[in-house]
């Protein structure tokens, strides 16, 4: 099994930025790709951004692309998403997972993983 668990979401006014961490533990050499997605209140879950196993390939949502950056370190287990230039939509309550292949996609169902998610609230 994985463990995953989010950090780093928070209250911030338009404009401004957030970098949220999440820490993997217990089988890690099991996870593929990692991604970041996001639920706002009534809505469904959503694609935000993904990074492959080896960190060479990012893919991001249209609505984030060039505000978010998506990175992971793999000798510390942990995957980033610094967000900058946030608006008031991005709110949300933001969840990493992981997937145990290396399929490359922004569907919930190919995640085996998911941490318990952090808020991210963004002010006008």
């Amino acid at each position: 099994q994985v463990q995953l668990v989010e950090s780093g979401g928070g209250l911030v006014q338009a404009g401004g930025s957030l970098r949220l961490s999440c820490a993997a533990s217990g089988r890690t050499f099991s996870m593929g790709t990692m991604g970041w997605f996001r639920q706002a209140p009534g809505k469904e879950r959503e694609f935000v951004a993904l990074v492959s196993r080896s960190g060479g390939t990012t893919i991001y949502a249209d609505s984030v692309k060039g505000r978010f950056t998506i990175s992971r370190d793999n000798a510390k287990n942990t995957v980033y998403l610094q967000m900058n230039s946030l608006k008031p939509e991005d709110t949300a309550v933001y969840y990493c997972a992981a997937t145990s292949d290396y399929r490359l996609g922004g569907q919930t169902g190919q995640y085996k993983y998911w941490g318990q998610g952090t808020q991210v609230t963004v002010s006008s």
